[in-house]
């Protein structure tokens, strides 16, 4: 028995934003203009309205699927409606979905995990049929009112980010499906980035209600890590990125993508660039660039995954 990704849909709201118009909407501070995309690479990003929760993101994604007889449900997202009740509880209710359900949360890897998660318990036999959706949006924590350049520096990662809805479901099947799977973290990097309120830390001041990071530190930790897990997965299956269909890489800034594909020698042609028009999705960027990517049922597709934390994991599945 296997677990077998049998669809992926996602949800992109309708308003966008160029990084032309952020820039526009920062008082205050911005040292020139075009530093968003030229640093990133982002020309543009979603937003959601404001009647729109995490959960309605979710939710319009998993209606895309064949969802009605799904025997558990997992939100899987770095954003949440509220602390209590898990958003995965709010999600069923809006879909009319009666099943058990629970929320996963480990920043931009929340799908991945989640989808892990799943697999396991296909594997143990407790269910057959899971739903995992997340609902990202971001654009609640973004700063606006900017004091200098070392708060422009901090909260700058806010400006790349874009709300979204994704949903995979998962299946037992008997030949094909998820064959290997690798996750690992180090979690003294922690701090990097944070969106620190709402918490028992700071649950009340808004102060701490905005995304904050150091992009040169995560970088650094990331390059610290190292490619092993990625590069141990192709050893350990005998597979080269030449037998995959799409190779799917979580993206916070071409540069940074640029650096990873060149260090993992990743063909270009595998490759779905998703930032330049749809900005970092957060935990919905690999199911994303599997909705935009060109495969069909049979073919192979990798998920590679880097989260704050910080964590990285790898997929590899056959569709």
């Amino acid at each position: 028995m296997k677990a077998r990704i049998t669809g992926v849909a996602t949800y992109l709201p309708e308003r966008t934003l160029t990084s032309t118009e952020v820039e526009r909407q920062i008082e205050g501070y911005v040292p020139y203009r075009g530093v968003i995309e030229r640093l990133t690479g982002i020309r543009s990003r979603y937003v959601a309205r404001d009647d729109q929760q995490a959960s309605d993101l979710a939710a319009e994604a998993v209606r895309k699927l064949d969802h009605t007889d799904a025997d558990l449900l997992i939100f899987a997202s770095a954003s949440q409606d509220m602390v209590e009740p898990a958003t995965a509880h709010i999600v069923a209710a809006k879909l009319g979905l009666s099943c058990p359900v629970f929320d996963i949360k480990n920043a931009c890897n929340s799908m991945i995990n989640g989808i892990q998660v799943a697999e396991a318990l296909i594997l143990s036999g407790a269910h057959r049929r899971v739903l995992v959706c997340s609902g990202e949006v971001p654009s609640r924590a973004i700063r606006w009112r900017v004091r200098d350049r070392a708060q422009f520096v901090d909260s700058f990662a806010g400006y790349t980010l874009s709300d979204s809805g994704a949903a995979v479901l998962v299946t037992a099947d008997a030949e094909r499906g998820i064959f290997y799977r690798d996750f690992s973290a180090d979690s003294t990097a922690w701090a990097i980035g944070t969106l620190p309120g709402g918490g028992s830390a700071h649950p009340r001041d808004p102060e701490y209600s905005y995304f904050r990071g150091d992009g040169r530190r995560l970088k650094e930790a990331f390059e610290l890590i190292g490619p092993d897990i990625f590069l141990n997965a192709l050893k350990r299956t005998g597979l080269s990125w030449d037998d995959f269909a799409v190779v799917a890489v979580h993206q916070v800034a071409l540069p940074y993508l640029d650096f990873l594909a060149r260090a993992l020698d990743i063909p270009e042609e595998k490759l779905v660039i998703s930032l330049p028009e749809h900005g970092n999705c957060a935990s919905t960027t690999l199911p994303l660039q599997l909705t935009l990517g060109g495969w069909q049922p049979g073919d192979r597709v990798a998920l590679l995954g880097l989260g704050g934390g910080i964590s990285t994991g790898v997929m590899l599945a056959e569709m």
